[in-house]
């Protein structure tokens, strides 16, 4: 149960739902799915006053995530960890590279 799973946490990480890993596996529909473990305002409400969304992207819309959640800088750190993201990799792609130019 999704909303036992989340209450009173402080953040709430969603993952990607691989639909291209699905063909064939009994799985229900996305909306189904979406009913069940998609993050909305109704399940979120069950987490801790103050609440932060995660989110590594790409996201699946209507899938693992509401956009109105999505989408509210009041409570979802996705740009900000998309952001960041890349800066992350940016820099280890730089450190690998030097590495490199000095063996």
């Amino acid at each position: 149960n999704m909303r036992e799973g989340i209450e009173g946490c402080d953040v709430v990480m969603m993952l990607r739902l691989q639909l291209e890993r699905m063909d064939g596996v009994m799985a229900p529909s996305q909306r189904e799915y979406f009913r069940f473990y998609g993050l909305d305002r109704e399940k979120l409400a069950c987490a801790a006053p103050g609440v932060r969304v995660m989110h590594p992207g790409p996201m699946n819309r209507g899938v693992e995530i509401d956009s109105d959640v999505a989408d509210d800088l009041s409570v979802s750190l996705i740009q900000d960890q998309v952001e960041m993201g890349v800066a992350a990799r940016m820099a280890v792609l730089a450190s690998m590279a030097a590495r490199l130019d000095n063996a």
